[in-house]
């Protein structure tokens, strides 16, 4: 009976496809798609997939013609919070972009005021900073073979490294008390001394860190699925990697000797003795091994720090010029004198510069006085992520799009960054 009358329950409603959907790209990008026969493919933005970042993929059959990026999802503006701040308040806002690389990102910022002021941090000072920063490169390169791991299918990979990290945060959590942002450094030097029962117990993290790596290098690094994945795809020349921008481990495992520790010394790098690794191949393997013999020079300079503090007296680790009047009872700890020392940071009038090595490359602040306000006028932040998009992106020419996922965890791109 219910068949009988299924014709005379059908009703004739026009259907018009919607006229106004927003697209990322401009109709004659899809125009000229269409006549070429190709596909126009949206990867993103979804976390588990693109990190917050969309990927606009012009595709021939399986093949990448073109790839568009399209970051900005993140909203942050942490620019423009800036300047409604008080010079220290930017700290913590300064450690997001790339969260386990905490203690890069916030130094680039320290380094700024502390050339805007002329002030020279204590000896102890810098080689703690250096520990921290150094314990951020390790962790950060470890998220990242983490997350290259998922990229791959490989789970086993991914908890491996996950696992070594945590050993990283505990180490930080002895030194600052919080597992990543703790706003430690600050301009001048650091918020309180290191105990050296804390460094001792860095000193030996170093080396479970190192033990556990070689059982990740068995499962993960060598692994000749992981290898064949890897070699020979999402390859930059020397020359391409220079044309397109590239910094950092990404620049490095192209050819390129360049590293901003070595070239424009600053905290502790020109009294410890260590190498920056180099690979001439360009593909995807090369950026993660580039990537884990920085590890191994991380742990070799934290420790050489550590060894180095034996000779250094406790107690001063904030430079008298920014304590003032307080100089003899905070110069081991500020807590209780915070804002009264920080709360007044006045530079004078002008734009200073400094760039850092981070972990993921080269990392540019620029902060602008005005020489009256405790609030700057203008900061201006320019993260690894941002320079080595473009090459990046085209890394992906003439790839399967199968690779996209592995060539996107080689990078260890962090769309965070560019959402600045």
């Amino acid at each position: 009976m219910m068949s009988e009358n299924v014709e005379e329950m059908l009703l004739e409603v026009p259907v018009q496809p919607p006229t106004d959907l927003f697209l990322p790209v401009s109709k004659k990008f899809l125009e000229e798609a269409y006549r070429n026969d190709e596909y126009v493919v949206l990867v993103g933005p979804q976390h588990p997939g693109s990190g917050h970042m969309r990927i606009i993929l012009r595709i021939r059959g399986d093949i990448i013609v073109e790839a568009i990026p399209d970051p900005g999802y993140v909203h942050r503006s942490m620019e423009k919070l800036a300047e409604n701040r008080l010079y220290i308040q930017n700290i913590p806002l300064f450690e997001r972009p790339a969260i386990m690389d905490t203690g890069n990102m916030t130094l680039g910022y320290v380094r700024a005021i502390e050339s805007a002021l002329d002030i020279e941090v204590p000896e102890r000072a810098k080689y703690i900073r250096t520990i921290i920063a150094e314990l951020g490169r390790i962790g950060t390169h470890l998220y990242d073979a983490g997350i290259l791991a998922i990229f791959l299918g490989h789970t086993t990979g991914f908890m491996w490294p996950f696992a070594i990290r945590e050993l990283i945060v505990e180490a930080l959590t002895r030194i600052s008390g919080t597992r990543i942002t703790a706003s430690f450094l600050v301009p001048g030097g650091i918020r309180r001394d290191v105990p050296w029962e804390t460094l001792e117990f860095v000193r030996k993290t170093t080396f479970a860190v190192e033990r556990r790596l070689k059982g990740f290098e068995k499962i993960f690094i060598r692994n000749p699925s992981v290898m064949a994945r890897l070699q020979d795809v999402g390859v930059l020349t020397k020359e391409e990697a220079i044309k397109f921008g590239l910094v950092g481990p990404f620049l490095r495992a192209s050819g390129v000797e360049y590293d901003v520790r070595k070239v424009e010394p600053y905290e502790a790098y020109d009294m410890l003795d260590w190498e920056v690794p180099v690979a001439d191949e360009g593909d995807s393997y090369s950026r993660f091994l580039v990537r884990v013999e920085e590890i191994a020079q991380s742990i070799s300079m934290v420790r050489q720090a550590i060894n180095a503090l034996k000779n250094i007296p406790e107690g001063n680790v904030i430079s008298e010029d920014v304590l003032g009047e307080y100089r003899d009872v905070a110069s081991s700890d500020i807590r209780g004198y915070f804002y009264k020392v920080f709360g007044s940071i006045v530079p004078p009038a002008g734009e200073f510069t400094t760039l850092t090595e981070a972990s993921r490359g080269s990392l540019l602040y620029t902060v602008v006085s005005d020489g009256e306000s405790n609030v700057p006028y203008r900061v201006r932040i320019i993260t690894p992520g941002w320079y080595y998009l473009k090459g990046f992106m085209e890394s992906l020419r003439g790839e399967r799009v199968a690779d996209l996922q592995a060539i996107y965890g080689s990078f260890g791109y962090f769309p965070p960054e560019a959402d600045r």
